[in-house]
């Protein structure tokens, strides 16, 4: 049986190159933009982790070979002329050498730098495992995954009675404020609980599809 190798159709430049831009497949943010050669694509698919060719230093090199911050690809995309690769990968550490989640941080125009209501969810995930890793003095997060599951699951109560007081009383603007709050300390459950949010999300795509 022939296997459809669709590498063979990818369009690289004059140098050989394709641009690759690095996303996150959970947050759906940009981490980086780099380029691919041919045989760093190939090596990208055979270990599963991103491989990218330097233009400055002129050779490969292995996305977190040396700090351990590797990617590992879950999809990639092509754009519709086949000269640009989109990369989905989850991330282990910082993806920018400064330390940074994405090399896109630093605002040069506009005022927003918040994310979108589609992938705050996902954002507030992200931002709850770090702050388990990390566990910053002072930080509530830090508070509850400290304090422990009983901790967590009497927060998760408590919010859910306050929702359902908001709504009895026909209080929009609060009702809004307590499901932010009931939201948030669901995420810190599924955290502790080792549960992540996609396959919740999961379920509802399944029972929507039905």
């Amino acid at each position: 049986m022939t296997t459809y190798d669709w590498t063979a159709e990818v369009k690289y430049d004059e140098n050989g190159l394709v641009p690759a831009i690095i996303q996150d497949a959970e947050t759906k943010d940009v981490l980086t933009l780099a380029y691919m050669n041919e045989t760093s694509l190939a090596r990208t698919l055979e270990t599963g982790e991103t491989w990218f060719y330097s233009r400055s230093r002129r050779e490969l090199w292995h996305k977190g070979g040396t700090s351990g911050n590797t990617q590992t690809v879950k999809s990639i995309v092509w754009d519709c002329d086949k000269d640009a690769l989109l990369v989905l990968v989850d991330k282990k550490g910082p993806a920018c050498h400064k330390g940074e989640e994405s090399c896109f941080h630093e605002k040069v125009y506009g005022d927003s730098t918040s994310p979108s209501e589609e992938n705050i969810l996902l954002t507030l995930e992200a931002l709850i495992a770090d702050r388990e890793k990390e566990r910053p003095e002072g930080a509530y997060t830090t508070y509850l995954f400290e304090e422990g599951v009983d901790k967590i699951l009497k927060k998760v109560g408590e919010e859910a009675s306050e929702v359902i007081i908001a709504a009895k009383n026909r209080d929009g603007e609060e009702l809004k404020w307590e499901v932010a709050d009931l939201f948030y300390h669901v995420l810190v459950l599924l955290r502790e609980q080792e549960l992540p949010l996609e396959e919740v999300l999961g379920v509802l795509v399944e029972r929507h599809n039905k």
